[in-house]
């Protein structure tokens, strides 16, 4: 296909076929630009208002809009089990190696649909439209079994062109298409669809959290119309990391001490109450403890913004304890009473009826402490910076608390939803290193298309009895290299190329990285029974090889050992405000 084709010429009749070869054209199209206004001239191709609302949900959201709640529970294997069914060919023998070649299930669909004489003669494309999906993606959500869900699967994909089938999957799983097209470029092509302002159409994105009615707006010059409801997530600000002695101005900024624990948003209004992770999920049934505190408090409407730690004998414990809770839909009361939680207060994004994004932290903060001090909410506790020295001290006593390091705030920074820039900065220290070895290079998207930019590492267990590996993976690292360094790996692995999947090396094990992360947690569903938290290239160890690398079991005593680690009870309450 032709990524030089003016998209809005492929739309006919606004059909999902045609919407599709869209999708595939912007995922051919190099740079960010280009993709964004290739999306432009599809919105603007669509009439009706309905049918642009699913254009806007499909690339950025998925099947539903995030705000709905909704998940589709339709898991790759399902659909490749579907897959193998429609096409009458072995799963074990023809899909799963086919799905290992190219390292994609959804394209091995894709290329299963045109080349076996069987689903190609099943197929009878119906031009189905973006609303005739939706009703699709929503008798999938009302299923019950995976016998019925596989059964609505078939009957649709008769239905369909391959590469509508490939972007129909990857909807249903709700994450990225995997196309180099993230919201923030969505929102770029609204705007630029409809002439709009960038930051009013990102307001308006945030606020309502629906990029479907975000562009339904845009379209008819309405965004001013967008307004803010309790219980939906909103975007968070986010902080950069940064080492204490690159900190400039710093007499611009207060600190306070980052919490062992889960960034969460609090919606509240009476005895309504909902929680948000990071990642925009509703989280509220996992921690009923918290949901009991703010209802018996019936505050006015208002959303915090803040930290979930497991705070027990007047302590924050670890994060590993905290993992303990996260997961977990319903959790009983043993894991109530072991593993208590407290939510710390450290920003207000509504308050009064209205949305305070724009106002400085240094009047967000005046606004939490009053709402904090009528209702006694726990919030943390504010330190001016008068010299290197105060920050030095600073970070030195946050360490003592076993707390992770130091969070910097621009005193007069508005709260910038969505983004990541410098009125926040994350002082700390890593939680460990660890010297590894690449196993898989995965090609990198955007900017770093046409290079190995993401990788898989692992740890050793070449003498632990309970694996026959000699490596096994521990997490994935996506920076911390610089540019030369990039280079200069992605010509080591022209050497060390085992085999490719797709858009995915197979490595010998060779080339040794020492990575540094934030921590270390339980994961059951990986072989190693951890993963890393951000982990990130520290050093590329040309110096040494294979025997080198770290063991699990390596792994197994720093994890223990952070367990270990006992904060000091006595100075604890100089970080939190009760």
């Amino acid at each position: 296909m032709n990524p030089n084709l003016r998209t809005s010429s492929l739309i006919k009749n606004n059909t999902f076929q045609s919407y599709c070869r869209v999708l595939q054209i912007i995922c051919e199209t190099r740079g960010t630009n280009s993709k964004i206004n290739k999306f432009a001239d599809c919105l603007k191709s669509f009439e009706n208002n309905a049918e642009l609302f699913l254009a806007a949900q499909f690339i950025g959201e998925g099947a539903f809009e995030e705000i709905s709640g909704k998940k589709s529970s339709v898991g790759s294997r399902t659909s490749a089990l579907a897959a193998a069914a429609f096409c009458e060919i072995d799963y074990d023998r023809v899909f799963k190696p086919c799905r290992t070649a190219t390292g994609s299930s959804s394209e091995t669909i894709e290329r299963l649909m045109e080349n076996v004489d069987v689903a190609v003669q099943k197929r009878d494309p119906k031009n189905l439209s973006l609303s005739d999906i939706k009703n699709i993606f929503e008798e999938l959500y009302r299923a019950k079994s995976r016998a019925e869900k596989e059964a609505i699967l078939l009957e649709t994909w008769k239905k369909m062109t391959p590469v509508e089938i490939k972007f129909f999957i990857r909807m249903l799983g709700q994450g990225s298409l995997r196309i180099g097209f993230e919201n923030r470029s969505v929102v770029a092509s609204i705007a630029k669809a409809f002439g709009q302002n960038h930051e009013e159409v990102r307001y308006a994105h945030m606020i309502t959290g629906s990029l479907g009615k975000t562009t339904v707006l845009a379209k008819d010059n309405r965004l001013s119309e967008a307004r803010f409801r309790l219980f939906h997530p909103l975007s968070f600000m986010l902080a950069s990391p940064i080492e204490a002695r690159l900190v400039e101005n710093f007499e611009q900024y207060i600190a306070e001490e980052k919490f062992d624990g889960m960034r969460a948003q609090v919606h509240v209004d009476g005895e309504a109450v909902k929680i948000f992770s990071r990642d925009l999920n509703d989280i509220t049934h996992s921690f009923p403890d918290i949901v009991d505190f703010f209802k018996l408090r019936k505050l006015p409407p208002v959303v915090f913004d803040g930290e979930i730690c497991v705070f027990k004998n007047n302590t924050i414990l670890p994060f590993q304890m905290l993992q303990k809770r996260m997961g977990i839909k319903k959790p009983g009361g043993k894991i109530l009473q072991q593993y208590p939680v407290l939510f710390i207060s450290y920003d207000l994004v509504f308050t009064g009826g209205m949305p305070v994004f724009d106002l400085s932290l240094t009047k967000r903060r005046l606004l939490l402490e009053e709402v904090a001090g009528i209702y006694k909410l726990p919030i943390t506790n504010q330190m001016a910076i008068m010299s290197p020295g105060d920050l030095e001290m600073l970070f030195q006593r946050a360490l003592d608390h076993g707390n992770e390091g130091l969070m910097l705030k621009l005193k007069n920074s508005p709260y910038e939803y969505g983004q990541r820039r410098k009125s926040w900065l994350k002082v700390k220290r890593p939680g460990g290193s660890l010297d590894t070895v690449i196993l898989y290079a995965h090609a990198g998207s955007g900017r770093r298309g046409g290079t190995y930019s993401d990788f898989t590492l692992g740890i050793s267990v070449k003498e632990d009895e309970r694996y026959e590996e000699e490596f096994i993976p521990i997490g994935k690292a996506y920076g911390g290299y610089t540019n030369e360094e990039l280079t200069l790996i992605n010509q080591r692995l022209k050497e060390i190329t085992i085999e490719r999947y797709g858009p995915t090396l197979r490595l010998l094990p060779r080339l040794i990285v020492e990575i540094e992360f934030d921590n270390i947690q339980v994961n059951k569903r990986t072989k190693a029974g951890y993963t890393l938290r951000l982990p990130r290239f520290r050093t590329i160890r040309w110096d040494l090889g294979p025997s080198d690398v770290n063991t699990l079991k390596d792994v197994e005593q720093l994890y223990n050992k952070k367990l270990e680690i006992q904060p000091d009870h006595k100075s604890l309450n100089s970080s939190i405000i009760f």
